[in-house]
């Protein structure tokens, strides 16, 4: 598609998408979906539920079972096949009662050849983003102009092979570019998870934010001092006033709980589904149960992970860790469910895991190189001691934010784009608004740009899962 017709999409688009957008007389009942929605030349929608029946799409395809993803998919779904991981095929069945003739559960790591597509196949890449996501790896012919925009694919018809990546939501990592699939190959579009496209968001590594919340946890509930100073050689005063080494405790025996007065509830934020390896990785690290209510033990249940579930209780007092709502780790809100259980723990931690809860550092470059991008993002590290007690945290109750996103960071979406073969990027988040769209261009111009100059095929990782 030339630059002149990508805008004009965009401007259909951004009608389609628009609030005040009301359809045709002729299909008063339906939305028309915008060209990103459905894969250029192939009968193929993506994330597309609230669009309805979209005509010539045979093949609907869900990236993961979060509410934005699945707009409009219920009970009453009859528009065609749809098509999505084993978890999130569970999920949508479990939360959503979408009639199971519907849903068709594919294999992950394994190209799939989609009915009636005209020989169109597909490989789901796990996305490192929440339980059961993916990344669909398309490949074959176009075939047909499917879909509501007027701009179509001269392709159409031709003998030409398509490669298309849809990242749906996805955290980035080394992995996703070394898979076979991608691995050396040139894609002709990717569609792209572009939430933390402004060079602002530069969180840390994930794993190395899920070690950090273990290990704090760890130090916490055992007693041992956060660190003995900071950077600067001050004492850490918050932390050291609050945690302190706890008196020798008596030898107890194996399964016995301590004393009250010495019992710390940990307490992690989560969505429905979503942010689950931190609560995974505290509850492993203080050997103790987790414990959630039933509807989110019954959503749990769905994902196809048995120790996750294996950890699982529905006693509140053998949970050492209790999962709430992300919502409820604030002030007002956590103290009235500690209380709930005065008497059994003398006080609790809380994790609030977000990524916007980063803020870059005063002096940030306002148009920083790719190098510079790079280079930084690489030496950026983090553990325990980086982790910092959010406002109103008290000797009670002490509550951290921890800047940790199932999303990819920019300086990840950077090294992703450097790292894999491409002719296309096509945004599908922060697309409503023609600058919000113009910021984005203007960085996939740079990484362009920049791959042409550089001489490496890939950018050197750290571990392989994160640069």
């Amino acid at each position: 598609m030339s630059s002149h017709k990508e805008n004009e999409a965009w401007k259909e688009a951004a009608v389609m998408e628009s609030r005040t957008f009301r359809p045709t007389k002729g299909d008063a009942k339906r939305r028309q979906a915008p060209f990103y929605k459905v894969l250029q030349g192939m009968p193929i929608a993506v994330d597309a539920f609230r669009y309805g029946t979209i005509p010539g799409v045979t093949a609907y395809f869900l990236t993961h079972a979060h509410s934005d993803h699945y707009t409009n998919l219920s009970s009453n779904w009859k528009s065609g096949p749809i098509y999505c991981s084993e978890d999130t095929a569970n999920l949508i069945i479990h939360m959503l009662a979408v009639d199971p003739k519907w849903v068709n559960k594919l294999p992950m790591d394994t190209p799939t050849v989609i009915p009636n597509t005209e020989g169109v196949s597909v490989t789901l890449i796990e996305a490192n983003h929440c339980p059961g996501s993916c990344l669909f790896f398309f490949e074959g012919q176009q075939t047909v102009n499917a879909g509501d925009s007027a701009f179509k694919s001269s392709f159409v018809g031709s003998t030409k092979i398509f490669r298309y990546l849809h990242c749906g939501d996805f955290r980035a990592s080394p992995r996703h570019v070394l898979h076979p699939a991608v691995k050396g190959r040139y894609i002709d579009h990717i569609y792209l998870d572009t939430t933390y496209l402004d060079h602002k968001y530069t969180f840390p590594p994930q794993p190395l934010v899920i070690s950090a919340c273990a290990e704090l946890a760890r130090r916490i509930v055992s007693g041992e001092a956060i660190s003995p100073a900071d950077s600067s050689g001050k004492r850490m005063l918050t932390m050291d006033t609050w945690i302190s080494a706890q008196p020798k405790k008596e030898t107890k025996k194996e399964g016995e709980q301590p004393p009250p007065q010495q019992r710390i509830l940990v307490v992690v934020g989560t969505y429905s589904i979503g942010k689950e390896r931190i609560v995974k990785a505290i509850a492993q690290a203080l050997k103790t149960k987790i414990y959630c209510d039933a509807r989110k033990a019954a959503l749990l249940q769905c994902q196809s992970d048995p120790e996750l579930q294996s950890l699982l209780t529905s006693d509140p007092v053998e949970g050492g860790v209790h999962v709430l709502p992300l919502g409820m780790i604030v002030s007002d809100k956590i103290k009235p469910y500690v209380q709930r259980f005065k008497g059994t723990y003398s006080r609790a931690v809380a994790f609030r895991p977000t990524g916007w809860t980063y803020t870059p550092p005063a002096g940030s470059e306002q148009t920083p190189t790719i190098a510079s991008i790079i280079s930084r993002g690489q030496a950026r590290s983090f553990s325990h001691v980086d982790l910092k007690p959010m406002q109103k945290s008290s000797y009670a109750i002490q509550m951290y934010g921890v800047p940790y996103s199932e999303h990819s960071s920019f300086f990840e979406l950077t090294c992703f784009a450097m790292s894999c073969e491409w002719g296309r990027m096509i945004a599908t988040v922060n697309v409503g608004s023609e600058n919000s769209r113009a910021k984005m261009a203007k960085w996939v111009e740079r990484w362009e740009g920049e791959k042409k100059r550089s001489k490496e095929h890939m950018v050197k990782y750290r571990e392989i899962d994160y640069w």
